[in-house]
């Protein structure tokens, strides 16, 4: 039994049980997750270390590329161990503090990669839009500048929900039906009222997320303007396909993590256990599929992949 602390009413440890209803089917879906995983361990990790040893690939599109590579290595890791964890029943408890410690990282790489997905489609503006002007716009020292940016604003909008959790009592709740800690998650075994949580939740994601996915629709709006007055199809076509890898890992990013995100606050009529495997998926199929995205779309990135293992 969890020790309660007397003076805040936080439990020592919550328990994770998974995904409720499906219990006895955690061992069979341990095996799907675990070799998603693997596939975006190595996929990644491959990807990255084709974009540093390659100077070819030196250029801002892939210096983004690698930031995306680097937080989808983060995400996946951050959740797919404890998940693992929980259904081989290794492990089920994680200590208050560990819950909160993974809440924030999970959303503050989370933020990140939304705001690395918002400079790759500045990037493909600036490249499309503007080529003349490429070169001198994204420089090495604005590509720093905006990483910090992204840093930044994911720890001013996450670092807040830590101590709003901290907040509440919990009155010995530890019982989470989950398999990794996220924020309503765990506001949701407090005893007190959640209303500032949930207003919390909702203007941390519009302001995150929902603005990026707003600026990113802007943005290629005004590449297929431009790309429209063009006279040659051709040109069209050579841009679009440079644009088409970023539009599919952008679907892949935000439409399962918008369906989740909206399942959870407004689809109460949805089963528990498929939201619960949809926010799991959401953290684990876009870092197996993107360097394979990349890899079969990008004729640099495959030459440069087929380079270094040729060395």
């Amino acid at each position: 039994m969890s020790v309660i602390n007397s003076t805040r009413s936080h439990p020592a440890t919550f328990v994770l049980v998974g995904i409720p209803g499906m219990e006895q089917a955690h061992i069979w879906l341990s095996i799907p997750f675990c070799l998603m995983y693997v596939v975006a361990l190595l996929g990644n990790s491959v990807l990255l270390f084709t974009i540093i040893t390659e100077s070819s690939l030196h250029e801002p599109m892939y210096i983004f590329l690698s930031m995306l590579t680097v937080a989808d290595l983060l995400l996946s890791s951050s959740t797919v161990p404890k998940t693992l964890s929980v259904f081989w029943s290794l492990s089920k408890e994680i200590s208050f503090n560990g819950c909160l410690t993974q809440m924030f990282f999970i959303y503050f790489i989370f933020i990140t990669e939304s705001a690395i997905l918002l400079a790759m489609a500045f990037d493909r503006y600036v490249a499309i839009c503007d080529p003349l002007r490429y070169t001198t716009v994204l420089t090495h020292s604005v590509i720093r500048k905006i990483a910090m940016a992204a840093l930044t604003r994911s720890f001013c909008i996450m670092f807040p929900a830590v101590f709003l959790l901290k907040r509440l009592d919990y009155c010995g709740h530890n019982i989470m039906p989950h398999t990794y800690c996220e924020h309503m998650g765990v506001a949701t075994l407090a005893c007190g009222d959640l209303t500032v949580n949930i207003w919390y939740g909702l203007a941390a994601g519009f302001l995150s997320a929902g603005l990026d996915a707003l600026f990113i629709a802007v943005s290629y709006a005004s590449i297929l303007r431009s790309l429209f007055r063009l006279p040659s199809q051709g040109i069209h076509l050579k841009a679009l396909n440079t644009c088409g890898s970023h539009i599919c890992v952008i679907l892949m990013f935000y439409t399962p993590a918008f369906f989740s995100w909206s399942t959870h606050r407004f689809g109460s009529h949805i089963p528990r256990h498929t939201l619960i495997l949809l926010a799991n998926l959401y953290v684990i199929i876009p870092p197996m599929l993107n360097p394979i995205i990349y890899g079969m779309r990008s004729k640099q990135v495959w030459e440069g992949v087929t380079h270094v293992f040729s060395r």
